[in-house]
């Protein structure tokens, strides 16, 4: 693997370190704000992805941070996506 470390994450990507769910780059609550405007560029055409996948972060964090309010939790790791208008 180049250019990574043994958990296969690149410098600069702001993936997640567990069990705190702090960013590897900048060290902010893990997703950061680069890590969530990248989420949006990457899953912009399939928001109902971004949420299967966020969904899934927010249940493993869950786990490691069985301390913290659940709704503080749900706000960090989905709450921040934006909703796109129903139609009918």
């Amino acid at each position: 693997m180049t250019g990574g470390d043994e958990s296969g994450t690149r410098p600069g990507e702001h993936s997640p370190v567990t069990p705190d769910w702090s960013c590897g780059t900048c060290g902010d609550d893990w997703p950061c704000s680069t890590k969530r405007n990248r989420l949006l560029d990457e899953y912009q055409v399939d928001r109902a992805s971004l949420s299967v996948y966020l969904g899934s972060c927010l249940a493993a964090a869950s786990q490691d941070l069985r301390t913290a309010p659940v709704s503080s939790l749900q706000d960090r790791f989905i709450g921040w996506v934006p909703r796109s208008p129903r139609t009918a």
